[in-house]
């Protein structure tokens, strides 16, 4: 659950950067939205899967290096940034 004060994250349409991508942590299959730490390339992004009645929406953060996107990480799955 997205806590007050929560830090907005800027989602972007994803781009075929690398033909590779680790998917190394992820949040539970059995919600409607779906969060995966993502590895290519030698910088992490998170990977954001909204599924409905329409189907799947997906998005991205911008690829940065290790500590900031694991900081990122843990503030997305405390609800501290959304």
């Amino acid at each position: 659950m997205t806590q007050p004060g929560a830090v907005t994250v800027r989602w972007l349409k994803p781009q075929p950067r690398c033909p590779r991508i680790r998917v190394k942590e992820h949040t539970c299959e059995c919600r409607a939205r779906i969060y995966e730490l993502c590895q290519a390339g030698g910088l992490f992004f998170i990977r954001r899967t909204d599924r409905g009645r329409n189907g799947q929406k997906v998005m991205e953060t911008e690829w940065l290096p290790s500590a900031r996107m694991r900081e990122l990480w843990h503030k997305i799955i405390t609800g501290h940034a959304a």
